[in-house]
C-alpha cells in the first residue's frame, strides 16, 4: 500500500480516523485504535513530516493538542481501490439486513473480548 498511495496502512488508518473525527487528540485516536499512544505519537510524527495532518493547541485548552487533516491528508481520506478497507466496504455492502445485523454482532462481541484481554 505504502508504494502505492505513499503511506502504510497504519497511517492510512489514521487519516482515516481523523478525517472522521477532526480535533480528536492523540489519546483518544490511541484508544479508538487500541494502540499504545507512543506507537500513536510515533506514527503522527511521520504523516506530519508527510504533510498530511497537524496538531495544533486547541484554543480553549492551550494543554489539549487537536488533530486535523491538512489538504494533502483530506485528499487521502477517501475510498481507495484495491485497499483492504475497499474490500470490506464491498463485502458490507452486499449483505442483507439481517446478515448485516448478525455481523454488527460478531464484532461488537469481538471487540468486547479484545477490550476485556487488554484490561
Amino acid at each position: 500500500m505504502e508504494r502505492r498511495i505513499g503511506v502504510t496502512a497504519q497511517q492510512r488508518l489514521i487519516v482515516r480516523c481523523v478525517g472522521a473525527f477532526p480535533g480528536m487528540n492523540a489519546g483518544q485516536l490511541a484508544r479508538l485504535l487500541h494502540l499504545d499512544p507512543g506507537t500513536i505519537s510515533a506514527a503522527l510524527g511521520r504523516l506530519e513530516a508527510k504533510r498530511l495532518l497537524t496538531r495544533r493547541s486547541d484554543a480553549a485548552d492551550r494543554r489539549r493538542v487537536t488533530l486535523r487533516l491538512t489538504a494533502r491528508g483530506r485528499a487521502l481520506d477517501v475510498p481507495t481501490k484495491g485497499t483492504a478497507e475497499e474490500a470490506v466496504e464491498e463485502l458490507l455492502g452486499s449483505l442483507t439486513a439481517s446478515h448485516a445485523a448478525k455481523a454488527g454482532e460478531l464484532l461488537d462481541a469481538l471487540a468486547e473480548r479484545l477490550d476485556s484481554k487488554n484490561t
